[in-house]
């Protein structure tokens, strides 16, 4: 009777991602004609030169910044959860984001103004962010210690609470050291996350990056899986525990890297993607990274959408992530899964 209801349970969840992407394309269809300046199917059709010159210019390339942006940074939020075991071990918990974000400001101060510039150095600002936030884990005795490796699921996440308070302390002082009519606001641009300012010509570039890392991640999927279980027995099984993990995290760090070096911090579809994705599948496979990475899109697609039509003035994206991501935290720390490993 149980295995019949497993395997019932397997066959309801396989349309999930197929569905998943039909919702996505729905909701890039209604990015595509939702703004300020109404977009017409029929006069597009037509020719209508305004018409295509707002879709070409503004509307794909912000639309499909919303669906990569979204999915890299699910599928990100997917790996730091089932790597550092732990379901709050998304990009904007542990500290990630803080840092991409810290990094960006101080390429806007310091270095030449490029988009080379601005994502290699929130990728370093990232990377140094999880370097400090395991470190810190590790020196409570928490995660990567053997002795007591579930101390770290939960240790990792208050280390990310240090990371991205000394992040913002950072943020702070770069900010009092801005220029404040052209550089603070660049800076201010980051800390709410918007997607206001994504033209055609800002984002090849970092869509090839996210892509790069995206693409490493999935050809990764097996290693990611088999990090979510006992170190010892994934060494067992063949895993380079210390090498696969630090590249895994790597290609991890460098897809919100890119990400928040366009769009600015948006909070909570790391989070709240992978659960919505598992709550879903009920595993832990490689089909619930890839509808984590769908719910992201369409979490952020949705997100960019009400940003720029549910108030006179275009809002910041995080503010509507927000709404839906901070109930979630509180759901999930009020249910004791705030510290604990997820299941495998």
């Amino acid at each position: 009777m149980r295995t019949e209801q497993k395997q019932n349970a397997k066959q309801n969840t396989r349309p999930a991602p197929y569905l998943s992407a039909l919702l996505l394309l729905a909701a890039c269809a209604v990015s595509l004609l939702a703004g300020k300046y109404p977009l017409s199917l029929e006069k597009i059709l037509a020719g209508d030169a305004m018409q295509l010159q707002v879709l070409l210019t503004l509307r794909i390339p912000r639309t499909l910044m919303a669906v990569l942006g979204g999915f890299a940074l699910g599928a990100a939020g997917f790996v730091f959860q089932t790597v550092f075991r732990n379901p709050l071990a998304a990009p904007d918990m542990i500290g990630v984001s803080s840092g991409a974000s810290a990094g960006a400001a101080f390429a806007i101060l310091f270095l030449p103004a490029s988009a080379a510039a601005v994502t290699l150095s929130a990728f370093a600002g990232g990377l140094l962010a999880v370097g400090i936030a395991l470190g810190l884990a590790s020196a409570a005795g928490g995660y990567g210690a053997r002795r007591n490796p579930a101390a770290g699921s939960g240790s990792i996440v208050l280390a990310g609470i240090a990371v991205h308070s000394l992040a913002q302390t950072f943020l702070m002082v770069l900010k009092l050291t801005a220029d404040p009519e052209r550089q603070l606001a660049s800076i201010e641009y980051w800390i709410m996350g918007s997607l206001n300012a994504i033209t055609l010509g800002r984002i090849p570039f970092y869509c090839a990056v996210c892509v790069i890392g995206l693409t490493g991640l999935f050809l990764l999927h097996r290693q990611i899986i088999l990090l979510s279980v006992d170190e010892a027995e994934a060494r067992m099984l063949g895993v380079p525990v210390g090498r696969m993990r630090l590249l895994i995290l790597l290609l991890a760090t460098l897809v919100v890297a890119s990400v928040i070096s366009v769009t600015g911090v948006i909070s909570f579809i790391g989070l709240l993607a992978p659960h919505i994705a598992r709550l879903l599948t009920r595993d832990n496979r490689l089909r619930t990274l890839l509808l984590s990475g769908l719910l992201g899109g369409i979490l952020l697609t949705a997100a960019d959408i009400l940003a720029r039509t549910a108030a006179a003035s275009e809002l910041p994206v995080s503010i509507f992530t927000s709404l839906l991501g901070a109930p979630f935290l509180l759901y999930l720390i009020m249910n004791g899964n705030g510290g604990g490993r997820h299941a495998e």
